[in-house]
């Protein structure tokens, strides 16, 4: 059975926190990029989240926010809905 848009919404922002922390540990210098990469691939794999919007929202964040703390990357993936 296919997801709802909003399971498939909370399954992204959980992949996105995970590759954040898992590259946090392993190559800190790359963890938000992987991070908000995996919240773009995985949001278009979901015909109500697809959205050419929200992968831009995403890019314009890397470019112009490619610093921040956990906490930050945290809210910024928790503030898709």
């Amino acid at each position: 059975m296919a997801m709802t848009r909003e399971e498939h919404l909370k399954w992204c922002k959980e992949r996105a926190i995970q590759e954040y922390d898992f590259y946090a540990k392993n190559d800190p210098a790359s963890a938000i990029r992987n991070g908000v990469i995996s919240m773009m691939s995985n949001i278009r794999k979901h015909p109500e989240t697809s959205s050419d919007s929200l992968v831009a929202l995403c890019t314009m964040q890397l470019m112009s926010r490619p610093r921040m703390s956990r906490q930050e990357f945290v809210n910024f993936i928790n503030g898709f809905n």
